[in-house]
């Protein structure tokens, strides 16, 4: 699949199969997030993969939206210095959430709202944080892929040089 087909057809995914993710196939979503641009290269974020389904539940407890992650076949958690690199952090979440999904593999954000309890549940260095934690997986397809919410059209998203209020039909009102 092309990278913009990829992009525009990649949801959010709750409910997985009970299938584990090819070696190979995990390898090239890691090396995805590894290429991720970061500032001036600094390379900040660090992976932690969570192939046992036993850490996925301890990792989920420390989270409150999580549920999802233990039934996925595996989680990363992407982390980085604190304070900072979410921006970095966030490029490489996204850089391996599209590789998943162009080889069929789904993906959810976990977002950990108690970090003593990930970082000691992870072993991390006292000045590392968990950014987020990837779910990954097959979809199932008997899950929708969405809550069947349509996307903001692109006039309603987007405004240009400065937020304003628009005319009908999305244009913005220009001054003479």
């Amino acid at each position: 699949m092309d990278a913009y087909q990829c992009i525009v057809s990649k949801r959010d995914t709750r409910s997985y199969l009970d299938q584990p993710i090819e070696e190979e196939k995990l390898r090239r979503v890691l090396q995805a997030g590894r290429m991720a641009g970061s500032s001036k290269n600094t390379q900040p974020v660090r992976l932690v993969v969570l192939r046992e389904r036993k850490r996925r539940e301890e990792v989920a407890s420390c989270a409150k939206f999580a549920e999802h992650l233990p039934a996925a076949a595996a989680g990363i958690a992407i982390c980085a210095p604190s304070p900072g690199s979410d921006f970095d952090a966030g490029r490489s979440a996204q850089n391996m959430m599209l590789a998943a999904w162009s080889m069929g593999i789904a993906s959810c954000p976990c977002s950990m709202h108690d970090q003593p309890c990930v970082k000691e549940v992870l072993g991390l260095p006292e000045d590392y944080r968990v950014v987020v934690v990837l779910a990954l997986g097959y979809p199932n397809p008997a899950a929708p892929m969405s809550l069947g919410r349509k996307r903001l059209e692109l006039d309603e998203f987007v405004h240009e040089e400065r937020w304003s209020e628009r005319e009908p039909g999305g244009r913005r009102e220009r001054s003479e």
